[in-house]
């Protein structure tokens, strides 16, 4: 299994680069010394000021010492105010379970090695209350395989970090041009599942450090 945490940080306005330099800088060989593996970072293209990033761990003891390690460890204390001060809200936290390989080295449709350029990534995060979407239907409206995953059932043993309680799925889907996800938005919207008031779509630009493109 892998563990993921799909982070949503909301930013004082005209400072998300800022914190982009300070984390790529900092924050990514840190955390994946001590077992978290930065899989991706993006700029929301449709909000300028949020920030979204995807950290996984093989397993939730590996988590809790790895985030024991990196919020208690010298890296984060030398940085903690400067990232802090970017920031208004980042408790937008789903903890999520993959299903099947996930973000492994393996998954090359998950994964773009070398793929540099306006790559475009969509998560698609549904936390509706009835029957949870066809991964079918939903895997045929992005046009492209999607890493799948759902809200890992497990306790937050870290709560410094809060996590939202509530049930989600979210599909990654990842586009080698802007043009692709554009297209993929259009199918999703003109689909009923779109209408469905428990379904988001985040349209996702990876930074320059990003691994999922």
């Amino acid at each position: 299994m892998t563990v993921l945490e799909l982070r949503q940080y909301t930013l004082h306005p005209g400072r998300r680069d800022e914190l982009i330099t300070l984390f790529e800088r900092e924050f990514v060989e840190a955390q994946e010394e001590l077992g978290a593996r930065v899989v991706g970072t993006f700029r929301d293209v449709t909000d300028p000021d949020r920030f979204v990033w995807i950290r996984a761990f093989d397993d939730m003891a590996s988590r809790h010492a790895a985030l024991t390690g990196f919020y208690g460890g010298p890296v984060w204390m030398r940085h903690r105010d400067a990232a802090n001060a970017t920031m208004i809200h980042f408790d937008d936290v789903l903890l999520l379970e993959a299903v099947g390989d996930g973000f492994s080295a393996t998954s090359r449709a998950a994964i773009g090695k070398g793929r540099r350029g306006p790559s475009r990534v969509l998560a698609v995060v549904w936390t509706g209350g009835g029957a949870e979407p066809d991964t079918a239907t939903v895997e045929r409206l992005l046009g492209v395989t999607p890493v799948l995953a759902r809200t890992a059932p497990y306790v937050n043993d870290y709560p410094a970090l809060p996590v939202r309680d509530e049930q989600a799925v979210v599909w990654f889907a990842s586009y080698t041009w802007a043009g692709e996800a554009a297209a993929a938005q259009e199918r999703l919207a003109a689909h009923p599942l779109g209408q469905e008031p428990g379904l988001e779509v985040l349209e996702l630009e990876p930074t320059a450090r990003s691994a999922l493109r």
